[in-house]
């Protein structure tokens, strides 16, 4: 499973709404709570985000 904290996001939930930031990334990342699955273009949006800004294991 992907933990956006593990890559220094902060999260902020509002209603049914968990909201990631980074003061790195410019974008804004909207997700189904755990437990919920993501839709499909909520997966391809962080696809991108982690290809765009270069995210991995060496970002904690």
């Amino acid at each position: 499973m992907f933990s956006f904290e593990k890559f220094g996001f902060s999260e902020r939930v509002k209603g049914s709404h968990h909201i990631f930031t980074k003061k790195t990334v410019e974008e804004i990342i909207n997700i189904q709570p755990i437990g919920s699955k993501a839709k499909a273009y909520q997966v391809k949006q962080v696809r991108n985000l982690i290809l765009k800004y270069k995210l991995g294991a060496d970002d904690e």
